[in-house]
């Protein structure tokens, strides 16, 4: 399965996918309750994605201040690699494990198999009624802003 093309209005992909705790998390868990925020990052403990998760952490609620929105970090690492990197760097959001690529590919957010097979950087956020409502790449090299993530939220 290749990248999907994922635009706004769109309904967004249903997944299931462990945590850092090996707890399974469904979109279908929040539709209709509350809006999703999913920060795609190529890798845990890479200094690109140390950096940003860093940064929002301290801001959680710059980015969620009303706290209608739940933010899940997706990465292709390992449930393992994920609990490490967010007790390493204090990241208040739970920490989505794709292994099989499958998810992000459905999101257009798989950034290929050569040299990293990992996921692309970029936001997406869906609203309560389960549609995107938000839908950003941007260059794995560069850091996410803190207002940049707050603001997509907001859409």
């Amino acid at each position: 399965m290749s990248n999907a093309i994922i635009k706004v209005g769109d309904m967004a992909p249903e997944f299931e996918l462990m945590d850092q705790e090996k707890m399974k998390v469904r979109l279908s868990d929040y539709k209709g309750k509350k809006k999703v925020a999913l920060l795609f990052y190529p890798m845990d403990f890479s200094p690109t994605c140390s950096d940003e998760f860093c940064s929002f952490g301290p801001a959680a609620d710059q980015i969620v201040p009303n706290r209608d929105t739940i933010v899940f970090g997706v990465s292709c690492d390992s449930v393992f690699s994920h609990a490490e990197f967010k007790k390493k760097y204090g990241i208040p959001y739970d920490l989505l494990s794709d292994p099989t690529r499958r998810m992000v590919k459905q999101y257009g957010m798989f950034a290929g198999e050569e040299p990293y097979n990992c996921s692309k950087r970029g936001t997406v956020v869906i609203d309560k009624t389960g549609k995107i409502s938000f839908y950003q790449e941007v260059s794995m090299k560069d850091p996410r802003s803190v207002e940049s993530v707050a603001n997509a939220v907001k859409a």
